[in-house]
Formats: C-alpha cells, sequence, structure tokens
C-alpha cells in the first residue's frame, strides 16, 4: 500500500511535466499563427473601419485610430483567452470622462496589447521609438498621434500630450523606459511626472502582473499564465508644483506600485 502511494506520488511531477509541455506546445502551435493572421485581418479592414467610423462617429482620425488599435487588442484577448486567463482590478476607480497620465511598469512585449484591458480607448501611448520604423506599426502610430519619447523633443512631447488632454484624451507613459528582465521595477524617468504636472492632470498608476510569465525574457515560446492589469487611485498633481515636484511624484507613484506589484504576487510589501 505504502508503496503505491509513493509511486503514484513519484508519477504525479512527471504527468504535470508532461501535460505542462503538451499545453505549451499547443499554445505555440496556435497563438503565433493567429497573431499574424489576426495583425493582417485588422490591416485589411482598417480602411473599412475608419471610413464608417468617420460617418458614424463622427471622431477625428486620430481618436478613431486609438479606438480601432483598442479594438484589435480586445480581440487578442478572445484570441488567447483558451490559455491566458485576464483579469482587471479597480477599473471603478477610472472616470471615462476625464483625461488622465497614465504610467505602468514594462514586462513584456505585449504589455502594450494589454492596455486595452482598460475601460477607456482614447489613450496616446508614449513609447520608444523602435515601433515607429516597424512597417506594419508605423502608420497606424502616427494616424494615432502617439508619442516619440526618443525620437520627438520635450516641447513636443508636452504639446501632443496637452493636445490629447484638451480633446479628453488620456497619455500612457511607460516611466522605466524598457522592460524589466528581473520581474522587478526599474529606475524611473521623469518625463510623464513632468507632463502631468504641467498639464496640470491627475496621474494614475497602473500595475500589471503576468506578461512576464506570457514570454519570459529571452524566450520565444509563450506560456499559459494569468494577466492581471490593476488600476490604483488616482493622484490630483496640483501638490507637486516647485523645482522638485516631479521628484517628490515620481516617488510617491513608484513606491505605490511597488507595494501593489507586491500584493498581486503575494510577497512582502516595501
Amino acid at each position: 500500500m505504502h508503496m503505491k502511494v509513493a509511486t503514484e506520488a513519484q508519477d504525479k511531477p512527471v504527468i504535470e511535466s508532461i501535460v505542462s509541455i503538451a499545453a505549451i506546445a499547443l499554445m505555440n502551435l496556435w497563438a503565433y499563427p493567429i497573431l499574424v493572421l489576426w495583425t493582417l485581418f485588422g490591416i485589411l479592414i482598417f480602411p473599412l473601419l475608419f471610413v464608417l467610423g468617420r460617418a458614424v462617429f463622427r471622431w477625428p482620425a486620430d481618436r478613431l485610430t486609438r479606438w480601432c488599435i483598442w479594438s484589435y487588442g480586445r480581440g487578442w484577448f478572445l484570441l488567447m483567452s483558451p490559455f491566458v486567463r485576464f483579469k482587471r482590478e479597480q477599473m471603478t476607480l477610472l472616470d471615462k470622462e476625464k483625461p488622465y497620465l497614465f504610467v505602468v511598469n514594462h514586462l513584456s512585449f505585449f504589455d502594450t496589447f494589454c492596455m486595452a484591458l482598460l475601460p477607456i480607448h482614447n489613450i496616446v501611448f508614449a513609447v520608444r521609438s523602435w515601433p515607429f520604423r516597424m512597417l506594419w506599426y508605423r502608420s497606424f502610430m502616427r494616424l494615432a498621434n502617439y508619442l516619440d519619447v526618443e525620437g520627438d523633443c520635450w516641447e513636443d512631447i508636452l504639446a501632443g500630450s496637452k493636445k490629447a488632454f484638451a480633446a479628453n484624451g488620456s497619455v500612457l507613459f511607460f516611466p522605466e523606459g524598457h522592460r524589466s528582465r528581473d520581474g522587478k521595477l526599474q529606475r524611473f524617468y521623469s518625463g510623464g511626472f513632468k507632463v502631468a504636472i504641467a498639464a496640470g492632470i491627475p496621474i494614475v498608476p497602473l500595475c500589471i502582473s503576468g506578461t512576464d510569465l506570457l514570454l519570459p525574457p529571452g524566450k520565444k515560446l509563450m506560456r499559459p499564465c494569468q494577466i492581471v492589469l490593476r488600476a490604483l487611485e488616482p493622484i490630483p498633481t496640483g501638490d507637486f508644483s516647485g523645482k522638485d515636484g516631479h521628484l517628490r511624484l515620481r516617488k510617491l507613484v513608484k513606491n505605490q506600485m511597488a507595494n501593489s506589484l507586491a500584493e498581486m504576487r503575494g510577497e512582502e510589501k516595501c
């Protein structure tokens, strides 16, 4: 009897490993081809959606393009749902009618896709230059008036952000600049915090977890996982004027995000 129990206990990790390998193989046989097909479909249908959207919603071209990009992300959730569980937390803290400056930690290429978990579609992304150099992204990013934080000067970034806010849109920054290799928050850059203070717009920290498990750094195979996006309480920026205001705001936001991420991962808070 004891030998039978011991044998079953030894077999269990082996069975779990085989199931895990099979799930990873099946996921990648599905996910990569369907991602390519979904992207091609999005590119092909975009002109029709654009014309119909302009006629029905009467939105300007940049907002309509941002809605199409957000909808593309929503479709990606559906296609990935057999292998990935998506969860949103505390989204009721956001007022869909107000502009915000969002800051979010950066773990994976797929972080941008997951911003479609937000209930707000009218968001201008402030990102590095490399996506603007990719043929299948560049035209859409320019139409959406996305901001190039490496190629644009500070005045243009601030002006583009203020233009979005004036049209009741929001702006999103990745304050770390680069993807984290170990899942921990890296050094924060000040650009997004300066923009929020200069424009007098509330800043909303966003915490994302799980995308580093979906596609671990340096790996090519996706893995089944759960992805969680959590919104934190909006922070008014009126109290952060002065020479060091952006530094105080940056520190506050980073501490809040670190504590929230630790909670999401079941770790001890800072």
